[in-house]
């Protein structure tokens, strides 16, 4: 099912957000196991993605299972975000702008929430891709940061849109803003605004959250990033991550993913609301994976349920 399909859904599609490091094919197969409708890939630098095959492989693993997908890119000029989207075309349903990203170094470098200035540009780098992509069930997207003129972000959405945008997801603070609550007005007034799917960003935690930001928004669909983190399982209206989630996330990491740092702090996320403050003191210190399967064999999970160690984590 195309990703336009999912998102005119009666019910609130829930998605995966892009997540540096995190976001990757490991984690994306378990969100989904556990009722995600959509994931993202990390956020990916499309000139170098498009300049190096070294940095196709790594940035960009997929399978036959890891879908829907949506590819999201850091760019700043429409023929490599074109050519990057080209690279990847047939092997996802879609690619994103990134145009969100408030870290300093993206802004500098023109990339993230630096474009929300520039809605020219971004426009352009839709209508690009459209250009060179006419398949109409691969989605050309963004995802953005409110400008503090809510006139001026409904403007830029409307410009987005004209150049052929399939959908765009609003975080709803500003570049600056970081603990505040997010504006949920201002997202409502944005969905008013436009024909095209939105998706809701920014503190959703629970199922609850995401049920209550549907509502009074009306989006199409929800993004979480750190309460996937926190629980992966938390579509299905898990309060905290369930031990069936943490064992399904080890089973599938000794098949998929080569990094002990990357596997070892999803488990840290999982377990933070399930472990006592000095037990997780000692499981965040941990250096290698047997550590880590010994550790939960004793103080997480029952006898003989821990998977057996096994595969590439290192």
């Amino acid at each position: 099912m195309s990703v336009i399909k999912i998102l005119e859904n009666e019910h609130v599609t829930k998605i995966c957000a892009p997540m540096v490091r995190y976001s990757k094919l490991p984690f994306r197969q378990l969100v989904r196991e556990f009722g995600t409708d959509i994931t993202f890939t990390p956020m990916i630098i499309a000139e170098g993605f498009v300049q190096s095959e070294a940095a196709r492989d790594n940035e960009f693993q997929t399978d036959e299972e890891d879908g829907p997908l949506i590819v999201q890119f850091a760019a700043k000029d429409p023929v490599i975000f074109s050519e990057a989207s080209l690279l990847v075309y047939g092997k996802c349903a879609g690619v994103d702008i990134n145009c969100g990203c408030p870290q300093r170094w993206a802004m500098e470098e023109g990339y993230g929430s630096h474009l929300i200035k520039k809605p020219e540009l971004v426009a352009e780098m839709v209508s690009s891709a459209k250009r060179r992509i006419t398949d109409p069930d691969f989605t050309i997207s963004t995802k953005i940061r409110l400008l503090d003129d809510l006139r001026e972000t409904v403007d830029l959405c409307r410009q987005i849109e004209a150049a052929g945008a399939d959908f765009i997801t609003v975080h709803g603070r500003t570049p600056k803003q970081r603990s505040e609550p997010v504006d949920l007005e201002a997202i409502k007034i944005i969905k008013e605004s436009l024909n095209i799917p939105v998706i809701a960003n920014g503190d959703i935690y629970t199922i609850d959250d995401a049920e209550r930001v549907g509502e009074i928004t009306k989006v199409d669909g929800v993004m979480s990033a750190r309460g996937m983190l926190e629980n992966p399982a938390m579509f299905f209206g898990y309060a905290k991550t369930p031990r069936e989630c943490v064992k399904r996330y080890i089973e599938i990491a000794q098949l998929k993913e080569p990094r002990f740092m990357t596997f070892h702090h999803h488990l840290v996320f999982m377990l933070e609301k399930s472990l006592p403050k000095p037990k997780r003191k000692v499981f965040n210190n941990l250096r290698n994976k047997e550590a880590v399967l010994e550790f939960l064999s004793e103080h997480y999970f029952a006898q003989d349920e821990l998977p057996r160690s096994e595969g590439p984590c290192s």
